[in-house]
């Protein structure tokens, strides 16, 4: 923007020599320069305000963005921190549940094994006590059999003995009846033959008094 000023000549000037009237209009020209210079100075100091007041307006309105954009974002970082510290606060319940639950099963484990440990031990003590019972008792009815082994094999030995002892004397006495009864069979047996042939010949009479043949029978 330009802008044109008049400004009047002084009236003394009409009646200045020419020389003074030349160096009033110089100075007049100066003027009008100068002036033109100012008006064009301010000029451009208030566009320049202008531009600052619109660009600050620009940055403003820029800024009052970035902060609604901002404050949106963290409302919604809030949100997710809220969830997330939900998410955790119920996680930490969960992991406080399972581990209650965990350690409640943990003992009763714990006391499960050591009953049945302590059980273990019994059985074991009582099977231990049992077996050396047993083994005591096992040596014992071995000593025993291995003695009535011994006893039984001396008494079969005694009476192998008494039996070989004994058949000798039945021999010697057997050998000395029978030579015995010989002598007196070879003594009595003229005697012994007449009284068989007698014997014979009466009971073949009496046969035939039956009326049975003594070589049918």
């Amino acid at each position: 923007m330009s802008r044109t000023i008049k400004s009047p000549l002084p009236q003394d000037s009409q009646d200045m020599p020419p020389k003074t009237k030349e160096k009033g209009r110089k100075s007049g020209t100066q003027k009008k320069k100068k002036n033109l210079s100012v008006d064009v100075e301010a000029e451009a100091k208030h566009r320049l305000m202008v531009l600052e007041k619109e660009l600050l307006l620009d940055h403003l309105a820029l800024r009052r963005d970035e902060s609604r954009r901002a404050k949106a974002s963290e409302e919604l970082l809030k949100q997710k921190l809220q969830g997330l510290e939900a998410e955790l606060k119920e996680a930490r319940s969960e992991e406080k549940a399972i581990y209650a639950e965990m350690s409640r099963q943990h003992q009763a484990l714990k006391e499960k094994l050591e009953t049945r440990s302590n059980q273990l031990e019994e059985e074991v003590r009582s099977l231990r006590e049992q077996l050396e019972m047993c083994q005591k008792e096992a040596k014992a009815e071995r000593e025993e059999a291995e003695q009535a082994l011994r006893e039984r094999d001396q008494t079969l030995t005694q009476l192998r003995a008494q039996v070989v002892d004994m058949e000798a004397k039945y021999q010697e006495i057997l050998h000395g009846s029978l030579d015995q009864l010989l002598a007196k069979l070879r003594a009595v047996k003229p005697h012994w033959d007449g009284a068989v042939l007698r014997l014979h010949a009466k009971h073949k009479e009496q046969l035939r008094q039956f009326g049975l043949n003594p070589l049918d029978l």
